[in-house]
């Protein structure tokens, strides 16, 4: 089993709608937080915590009915955190068209029973993809330094 993996497959239902009668964003984050936490435990054998969700991109809507795929895999991991990249694609069951739905990449840090972090297990990329995504991850993170610096005048600690 390959503990850097998880995907979760299932049908969209109805009370997942929206107005608009598509598969609300609201569902889809939490999808995105259960894939990307279950990823994350199963990773670093510890409890986790959500640091950081960013640049979530709905793509493309996903309709009630459809097979939804959600892969959450580790794409760099930090002394405490995992950075975990989420896809989500939409498979009409009926044609078997695959679309692409959403992406984010999503972090989150191993901690012990008192909340203090603690080290998870270096992740070591394999493929030129993994080291491609790898890269990706290492400049999100420099990017999410620079917004934290800019939106420090506009919320507290």
């Amino acid at each position: 089993m390959d503990n850097s993996q998880v995907t979760f497959r299932f049908l969209s239902e109805p009370s997942d709608v929206n107005f608009g009668g598509k598969v609300h964003g609201g569902a889809v984050m939490k999808w995105i937080d259960q894939a990307a936490y279950t990823c994350a435990v199963n990773w670093s054998s510890q409890y986790c915590v959500t640091v950081y969700v960013g640049g979530i991109r709905f793509v493309n809507p996903i309709l009630i009915g459809d097979m939804v795929e959600i892969t959450a895999k580790i794409i760099y991991t930090g002394r405490s955190s995992m950075h975990i990249a989420v896809d989500i694609k939409a498979v009409n069951p009926k044609t078997k068209k695959e679309t692409k739905a959403t992406h984010c990449i999503i972090v989150f840090a191993a901690v012990d029973d008192s909340g203090k972090t603690v080290p998870v297990p270096e992740w070591q990329p394999r493929t030129e993809e993994e080291k491609a995504m790898q890269q990706y991850a290492v400049r999100l993170a420099d990017m999410r330094k620079q917004i934290s610096d800019e939106m420090k005048n506009y919320f507290t600690e």
